[in-house]
């Protein structure tokens, strides 16, 4: 087996160029093959989950001397648990249909020939993410599903990890035969800078950026090669004056129960002017007695003492922790406008008991996901539909909404035609 050092390459561009080259043949190779990789990941990732925790705990000892955030630490943490998810998750992820060369009809016909459209891989595609190391197992699992090559870039907070994982990743990729390359790792303590990465735009096809919105916001501003936003929180939920007191408790306890990934938890609670205050009290004993912290806007805040006010800035911020703020507004018009000002944008709600509202907020809302009574809790496997989920994108353009296998193609028009004219 080939060295882990020697597949390691430091230099941005250098990497851009071998995950490149190897897009090319990769692109090309049967599905069977393909799926046949991802299991071979699932399996090395198991054969080598020791070393990958003793790796992870040296991150972990190194990050806290280093005073990191716990929310970042929470992201790191891995246990025997997660990387039991990530394998199961590669099995799902192998055993689905093969989306490339998926053939669909065209949207236009061209005379004397047969026309029509076929999915195809992207080419060359970078993660670049914090902390949450097993993302790497499954972004490649994602992508070599799909015939792409990926560059993984993580955060230092994770190097060790990262690099354990990495090394896990290319004994599956050469173990299989898929072309050498295909997957690259970047080390984020070797001083390689991410916009060299992500300005590669001739031969970088997309940019993936997971993790707070502080990282995301700077690799949409340096980037010029096309970027897939992710989002995390500030996800809104209107409660209607018509919808029930334990719906909403419901879902925003259920909202806030992932691992480790916050990606659909509600922050923010608009509510009628007219709501009953003591369905307010209980909601906020309930919130509090399951740990969260309770904030207000002005009015509430000066109504109930008890509430910490809300800095105007927090509207438009993901707390990306235990804690929902409330705002008082006057009707679901003014929900919808507020929501759509504020939110992240990917996973906003409504909890109501009229048809007529809920086809309203469906409507108006300018959100990728509505839930209408319904949990937004993100999974990365749901459990109905054949898909697996990267995370949630809140942009309009290349993909919106959950980061599946489709996301990471794109289509090409076919036109057949004899020669005669």
């Amino acid at each position: 087996m080939t060295p882990a050092h020697s597949r390691l390459i430091t230099d941005p561009i250098a990497s851009v160029h071998v995950a490149y080259q190897a897009s090319i043949p990769l692109a090309t190779t049967r599905g069977v093959l393909r799926s046949r990789a991802v299991q071979a990941i699932a399996e090395a990732i198991k054969r080598q989950q020791n070393d990958i925790l003793e790796a992870n705990t040296l991150d972990l000892e190194a990050s806290r001397e280093m005073a990191v955030p716990d929310l970042i630490l929470d992201w790191l943490k891995l246990t025997p648990e997660r990387l039991q998810a990530a394998v199961r998750l590669l099995h799902q992820l192998s055993e689905l249909p093969d989306p490339i060369g998926q053939i669909m009809h065209a949207t236009h016909q061209v005379d004397h020939c047969q026309t029509y459209s076929q999915l195809m891989p992207l080419g060359v595609i970078a993660m670049i993410y914090e902390a949450f190391p097993e993302l790497g197992v499954i972004a490649a699992g994602l992508c070599l599903k799909t015939g792409n090559s990926l560059i993984l870039r993580g955060g230092s907070e994770a190097s060790n990890s990262n690099l354990a994982i990495a090394q896990a990743l290319w004994s599956a990729v050469e173990e299989v035969g898929l072309p050498p390359g295909c997957i690259q790792f970047l080390p984020a303590d070797q001083g390689n800078s991410v916009r060299d990465l992500i300005t590669q735009d001739k031969l970088l096809n997309l940019v993936i950026p997971y993790g707070r919105p502080s990282l995301v916001q700077q690799i949409v501003r340096q980037a010029t090669a096309p970027v897939l936003k992710s989002a995390m929180g500030n996800c809104y939920l209107y409660w209607s004056p018509s919808g029930s007191l334990e719906a909403v408790r419901w879902m925003i306890l259920e909202s806030h129960q992932r691992d480790p990934d916050p990606v659909n938890a509600i922050e923010k609670v608009l509510i009628h002017r007219s709501q009953n205050p003591s369905s307010l009290t209980v909601l906020w004993n309930n919130l509090r007695e399951k740990g969260f912290q309770v904030r207000g806007d002005r009015d509430l805040a000066a109504e109930f003492p008890d509430l910490q006010p809300v800095e105007e800035a927090e509207w438009q911020q993901a707390y990306l922790d235990r804690i929902v703020a409330f705002k008082t507004v006057d009707n679901l018009d003014a929900a919808i406008a507020w929501i759509n000002l504020h939110s992240s944008g990917h996973a906003d709600c409504l909890v109501t008991e009229s048809y007529l509202e809920s086809r309203q907020f469906a409507a108006g809302v300018n959100s990728a996901s509505a839930y209408i009574n319904a949990s937004p809790r993100f999974s990365r496997s749901p459990k109905r539909g054949e898909s697996i989920l990267l995370g949630m994108s809140n942009q309009k353009g290349h993909r919106r909404g959950p980061i599946s296998l489709e996301t990471l193609t794109t289509v090409k028009q076919l036109i057949q035609g004899t020669g005669q004219f």
